[in-house]
């Protein structure tokens, strides 16, 4: 019975010899098992779903804000001269509306830069000769709704017939409800991992309690309460949880660096607007700590829910 000095010593006594006994009165083998590495993939998973999310967020925000007041107009017409005659006319008008923060007439220059990987500039092609659409970037001092832009429209047909005006927001709408999709998706994966963790500590902290059942019978018979108890299972649970945030946190900070690299290569203006602000680390540097308290919440309810079955 060389259990009960410690049992007894649990049981009273100064708090720092109390704590001491209770942490000698079932074996922990902390670090040793598969929970902080378990724990420290299911941070690592969690860290990267919520960067990912908090990137995509700030994409759709940067592109929302860059094309919030952008219109285009687009002279669709097939003679060049009328082509630019009517371009010239609607870009007057559009520069005496009121409300237009800025108006300007494409050069040709970039009309053939954006037409030049499908048609290609080699010798003997004629761009010029193509009906390319004449091009006008509007930019509105207010948002591009609806209403306004039918309005701009009709103001601008009055002059130029060919014009065709369209809202920039309305090209990147399937743009944004992918993304949308997207933050849902990585929400959703949050969620379960999550849910994953609280799976496994549950059972690890009753596959716990059911080997050392004897002792904690003993426990009980010598007056100790199921607080005392429950609270060696999430002193242990705490320090392999922490052990398995740190990890789990620098494996995920790694994986999100390579990974921002690699979409910073693309030198996309809409992948590097998706960058994370400093409130979106100090949001990630959280995440083990959350980990953590959830650890030590389920083993504890769990240990005070089959305590209360077990005796």
């Amino acid at each position: 019975m060389s259990v009960l000095p410690a049992i007894t010593s649990a049981l009273g006594g100064d708090w720092r010899e109390r704590t001491s006994a209770e942490s000698r009165l079932l074996p922990q083998g902390k670090l040793s098992g598969p929970m902080p590495w378990v724990i420290a993939i299911m941070i690592g998973l969690t860290v990267v779903a919520t960067a990912s999310g908090l990137a995509l967020r700030n994409t759709a925000r940067a592109a929302r804000a860059d094309v919030a007041g952008g219109v285009t107009v687009q002279i669709v017409h097939g003679a060049p001269r009328e082509r630019d005659r009517q371009a010239r006319a609607a870009l007057a008008v559009l520069k005496a509306t009121p409300g237009i923060a800025e108006a300007r007439l494409v050069p040709q220059q970039e009309l053939d830069a954006l037409v030049e990987p499908w048609l290609g500039t080699s010798a003997g092609d004629d761009v010029n000769a193509l009906p390319v659409p004449a091009l006008i970037d509007v930019r509105l001092a207010g948002s591009a709704d609806p209403a306004r832009v039918k309005a701009l429209g009709q103001a601008v047909r009055r002059k130029a017939p060919a014009a065709r005006i369209d809202a920039q927001a309305s090209w990147l709408a399937p743009v944004f409800e992918a993304v949308h999709a997207l933050q849902w998706l990585a929400g959703g994966l949050i969620a379960l991992l999550a849910f994953a963790t609280v799976a496994t500590v549950l059972l690890a902290s009753r596959n716990a309690l059911g080997n050392h059942r004897s002792t904690i019978e003993i426990v009980h018979m010598l007056g100790g309460t199921d607080s005392q108890i429950a609270r060696i299972f999430q002193r242990s649970m705490a320090v392999d949880a922490a052990a398995g945030g740190i990890g789990g946190l620098l494996l995920g900070v790694v994986v999100t660096g390579l990974l921002g690299r690699q979409f910073a290569a693309l030198g996309s203006g809409m992948m590097a607007a998706g960058g994370l602000a400093w409130s979106d680390w100090i949001a990630i540097c959280c995440i083990p700590l959350a980990g953590v308290l959830l650890a030590v919440l389920t083993a504890r309810l769990t240990v005070l829910s089959a305590l209360r079955r077990m005796l």
